[in-house]
């Protein structure tokens, strides 16, 4: 190329740089409807609730408009599930009052939407069988001829789950306040409300990854994960009467909580996601294999899921005890049934290259915020406990949690890890992180011991 062909690629360059239009200036009506319809949202929340809030919530209030602003206009599949989740949430706000007395929880088993649809209760037992729906269905795409339509439907499913689960969350806030003055509090302060955070945090990380990587097949087992954590969600709920709403632990009553617990579960959660594509990516590598000890998926995870209920020895002299029995089992049967299938599973599964750089993505996002929730964490401890940092038991299996994944991206970072040890860590790293969130709550106790099974 001479020097002026070379001079006019340039200039087009330039000029076709400088033609494109900027950030705001590609915004459609659409997101700018979205923007306003959230900053009036605030708005009114302020004249309704103001005097409720401190100086912190307020803040949390400001700052929240301009982040689902971004978050909508980044990924606009997000604009429709934040106005779908507002309408019913407020609907259901709505239903629950009455012209003589003002609130009524006792409505929740007297209006028809309240009781079998939109009360917190209701909304969650639907989320729950939405998921388990939608992992079914994104199983049959992997399995059968009519794979496109099946996963399309799995997704759909996937999003109204994730839909519900927010109803349930929000309205389960506005039902707490009712309660008393005292016991008002953000749904995030015991494991039953947690693990509804983790089914639709997980889940809409996931299908952010369906989007932007245009396959819906990671979807059968990225959701096993979410109906894994379901089954105990309803295990929980029956044996504990977890969904009870109950007043915060003194340490609880901070709002510290409203922004640690929900930082620490985007790592869950993303964490999950990588470590069921590591599976994905064990089970295509194994599909053309025949001996029977280089299949090592299915002899240690066969191990592993059999060992389980040994685990639970305690909760077996209680009610539901067998519970944990047919839950591992079934898993079991669950990853013997994808080893036998694994051929057809390979087939559909996107490249290695594909699950790989998902696999690295969501450890890179759940690391970040993994990292942002213990300095949090620590700044809480100093405020409720004096100290930044006790070695509780928590603390000691969160810290051993992040050095795991930051060894992992040092490793692919500085010395390129990919592939199969890059897979099998993905997948000790999710045993670590459970220890961690349900082990340390099950066989040590400490200063976070809030959660006990």
């Amino acid at each position: 190329m001479n020097t002026a062909s070379a001079t006019q690629t340039i200039e087009l360059k330039n000029n076709g740089s400088e033609q494109r239009p900027g950030y705001f200036a590609r915004r459609d009506v659409w997101d700018w409807l979205f923007a306003v319809l959230l900053i009036a949202g605030a708005v009114w929340a302020f004249v309704q609730y103001g005097s409720s809030m401190d100086f912190y919530e307020e803040a949390i209030l400001v700052g929240t408009v301009p982040s689902l602003i971004w978050l909508g206009w980044f990924w606009r599949p997000l604009r429709l599930l934040t106005v779908v989740v507002a309408a019913l949430s407020l609907l259901a706000i709505w239903l629950y009052q009455t012209p003589a007395s003002g609130a009524d929880l006792a409505r929740a088993d007297q209006v028809f939407l309240l009781k079998y649809f939109i009360s917190s209760q209701s909304a969650i037992l639907w989320m729950s069988v939405l998921f388990f729906m939608s992992t079914v269905f994104y199983w049959a795409g992997m399995l059968t001829r009519a794979g496109d339509a099946f996963e399309a439907l799995g997704s759909r499913l996937a999003w109204v789950a994730v839909a519900l689960a927010l109803v349930g969350t929000m309205v389960r806030w506005y039902e707490s306040h009712q309660i008393g003055p005292d016991i008002g509090h953000i749904p995030v302060s015991n494991l039953y409300e947690v693990f509804v955070l983790f089914c639709w945090m997980t889940t809409a990380f996931y299908l952010y990854y369906e989007d932007q990587y245009k396959t819906r097949s990671m979807g059968a087992f990225s959701m096993l994960v979410v109906s894994a954590a379901v089954g105990f969600l309803l295990w929980y709920t029956v044996v504990r009467e977890a969904h009870a709403i109950q007043p915060l632990v003194p340490a609880l009553k901070s709002w510290w909580m409203k922004i640690h617990v929900p930082a620490n579960f985007v790592g869950y959660g993303t964490f999950a996601i990588a470590a069921m594509l590591a599976f994905a990516y064990l089970i295509k590598q194994s599909a053309t294999e025949t001996r029977w000890y280089k299949l090592a998926p299915l002899w240690i995870l066969g191990l592993v899921l059999c060992l389980e209920p040994i685990v639970f020895r305690q909760a077996a002299a209680e009610k539901g005890g067998s519970y944990w029995f047919v839950y591992f089992g079934v898993s079991l049967l669950i990853v013997g049934s994808i080893m036998f299938g694994r051929r057809r599973i390979a087939e559909r599964l996107p490249s290695f290259e594909v699950l790989d750089d998902v696999m690295y993505k969501a450890i890179a996002v759940g690391f970040a915020f993994f990292t942002i929730a213990t300095v949090l964490g620590a700044l809480w401890a100093a405020d409720a406990w004096g100290g930044y940092w006790s070695w509780d038991p928590k603390e000691t299996w969160a810290l051993i949690v992040w050095l795991n994944y930051a060894a992992w991206l040092h490793m692919r970072l500085m010395k390129g890890l990919r592939g199969t040890v890059a897979a099998w860590w993905a997948l000790v790293g999710l045993a670590i992180t459970t220890f961690a969130f349900l082990g340390v709550n099950m066989f040590l106790s400490g200063l976070h011991s809030y959660g006990e099974l």
